[in-house]
């Protein structure tokens, strides 16, 4: 939660102005700065733990198709040029990591597993929104339905909790298997008699 409480700080502090973004310094960043900064540090500490110098890194990048000079290099390392779009892709090919990757906190980037997980957590959390959308889109339908025909509201209303509690009690016996204490019914009866 404290990561995410410092992203949620961050981005607080990061719009001074309309279309400009701007970071506070003062403001407390955690691992989290901007993306070309995070690129820029990523890149030398990949070189740099394959053992590889500027000249070796650019001759890859010229290999893999993507003009660089070993000048561009370091100066993309040391924040006096910036990087475009076509050149991180490059990067993050010649690294064998993907993009981004390249552009996430490279404490954390460097962490291959840990950058796995984020990214399984943002893409979950990405499905709930997306499916709370959907019930929220499919609720709204059947409301509006049930307000044009009144006759059948109580009986939908059950047909849905009922629906909603049986799939919830699903998911938990799925996800965490029978609460303490219960025992499925046995199919020949309780006493075992047939």
């Amino acid at each position: 939660m404290l990561s995410f409480y410092l992203f949620l700080r961050t981005a607080e502090t990061r719009y001074k102005r309309k279309d400009v973004v701007a970071v506070d310094e003062s403001s407390q960043q955690g691992v989290l700065i901007s993306g070309e900064e995070n690129v820029a540090v990523r890149i030398k500490l990949e070189r740099e733990a394959r053992g590889w110098s500027t000249n070796s890194l650019s001759d890859r990048l010229n290999e893999a198709g993507f003009d660089m000079n070993p000048s561009a290099v370091w100066r993309i390392e040391n924040r006096k040029r910036r990087i475009n779009v076509d050149e991180a892709i490059g990067f993050a090919e010649v690294f064998g990591i993907d993009l981004r990757n390249l552009v996430g906190p490279p404490n954390l980037a460097a962490k291959a597993r840990a950058m796995e997980l984020i990214d399984a957590v943002t893409d979950a959390f990405r499905q709930t929104q997306r499916a709370n959308a959907a019930f929220t889109k499919a609720r709204d339908a059947l409301d509006a339905y049930l307000a044009e025909h009144p006759d059948i509201r109580e009986e939908a209303d059950v047909m849905v909790s009922n629906a909603i509690a049986q799939a919830a009690d699903s998911h938990l016996l799925e996800a965490y298997g029978p609460a303490p204490g219960d025992h499925p019914a046995d199919e020949n009866g309780p006493s075992g008699d047939a």
